[in-house]
């Protein structure tokens, strides 16, 4: 049984930050009931990669990633009948999570209040671009404008050419991280104080205050009245040696002497010892050694080390030094490593359309209520289930539905 086992939510949401926080919920117990508009479903569906390169409903991989564990009916919740079975829904869960532009809510006539008014009970969490709040509550995001806005570009690149984006989905599964972790806070403070209410996290919020360097460079800015780093220059590239990608036998591995101890745990690692006392790479009062002006020298000590071995003997010999080092993997590297492999990470899950996919887990292990991965839904797979068997309506009933639009 699941930690969140009996907590019942309704999602409303769709493409990553949304999903993601609701599959984190569904993997650890809780019955989520993925609601999608007839008749294509959420729009991750139609979003690669697919299985055999051929697009489809089912065999979507961010789609198949994103919604492990969780039910699906199809609803209309445009039609009048959809929005009375939503209602209807709503009576017995305990957690809302949508993810529409700020105002759709309250235009279908589903927002918090009208929610809360049928129970009293229930909690609301809402993800969206910029909070459901503010001049920018409905303006479109996506990545690049998250990273343009929120710092991220402004310090990526090199100085004297345009500032460079990350090829990354990075906030919107952080987001989705966020919400989930509040959900549950919420819940608590529900279950302990009596108190509902409702959530409303912004991605754009979440870049700026999110775990990469945004946090800090902003503070730094009110310390100061200056961004901290601009974007790289020949001379800001590197301010610690040795620091680097490397080439080596079979690939690329990558260390740092970014702490006072390791100076000396490196020049045991590439067992030259005589570097200790060599004036080229004294450090300064606190350890590091910041001598720029010999970098070239260093990298060529280091890289006459690193190509005469493989990447995983690099990473052996830096660990036995206690230095943080290691080899640049690929994905046919992770699935192997044996580290992952002890723990249990990836998740072998079979599928009815896609076959057998292979997931990344959890990083969080319960050692009582572990999570449990089970594979996507089908689109409206459960519809019998949630129609039939919880509302009561008649098997016969669903036809009529549907061709009236509602499911």
């Amino acid at each position: 049984m699941g930690a969140l086992s009996g907590i019942k939510v309704l999602d409303l949401t769709q493409y990553i930050a949304g999903p993601y926080c609701t599959k984190v919920l569904s993997d650890y117990g809780a019955e989520v009931i993925k609601i999608e508009k007839p008749p294509s479903g959420d729009p991750a569906r139609g979003l690669a990669p697919f299985k055999g390169n051929q697009p489809g409903l089912e065999s979507s991989g961010l789609f198949l990633y994103l919604n492990t564990g969780k039910k699906s009916i199809t609803l209309n919740l445009k039609s009048v009948e959809g929005r009375k079975i939503f209602f209807r829904l709503v009576k017995d869960a305990d957690i809302v999570v949508e993810s529409y532009a700020p105002g759709t809510m309250e235009t279908l006539g589903i927002n918090y209040d009208s929610v809360k008014a049928l129970n009293p009970n229930v909690l609301m969490t809402s993800i969206s671009n910029f909070g459901s709040t503010g001049p920018y509550k409905k303006y479109k995001l996506t990545d690049i404008v998250m990273y343009a806005m929120g710092l991220t570009m402004y310090g990526t690149g090199m100085a004297d050419r345009e500032p460079q984006k990350l090829a990354l989905t990075l906030i919107q599964h952080q987001a989705g991280m966020i919400a989930a972790a509040t959900t549950m806070g919420a819940y608590l403070g529900r279950e302990m104080h009596g108190v509902s209410q409702h959530l409303d996290i912004a991605l754009m919020e979440t870049q700026l205050g999110s775990i990469d360097r945004t946090a800090t460079q902003a503070i730094s800015y009110s310390y100061a009245g200056d961004f901290p780093h601009t974007r790289v220059t020949a001379e800001n590239a590197v301010s610690i040696m040795p620091m680097g990608i490397y080439p080596c036998a079979d690939g690329y591995v990558t260390f740092v002497a970014a702490n006072p101890l390791w100076w000396p745990r490196f020049v045991k690692m590439i067992d030259m010892p005589e570097l200790s006392e060599d004036p080229r790479f004294q450090d300064d009062d606190f350890g590091f050694v910041y001598n720029l002006d010999y970098k070239d020298e260093m990298d060529a000590l280091v890289l006459g080390w690193t190509t005469q071995l493989t990447k995983q003997e690099v990473m052996e010999h830096a660990q036995a030094a206690g230095m943080a080092g290691t080899s640049i993997n690929s994905m046919e590297d992770v699935y192997n490593d044996p580290q992952f492999s002890h723990r249990g990470f990836f998740v072998d899950i079979e599928h009815p359309v896609a076959g057998l996919v292979r997931y990344p887990g959890t990083p969080a292990q319960l050692s009582e209520s572990p999570a449990e991965f089970r594979r996507a839904p089908l689109l409206g797979e459960h519809n019998h289930e949630i129609y039939c068997d919880v509302l009561g309506y008649k098997v016969e009933e669903l036809p009529l539905l549907r061709e009236q639009l509602v499911i």
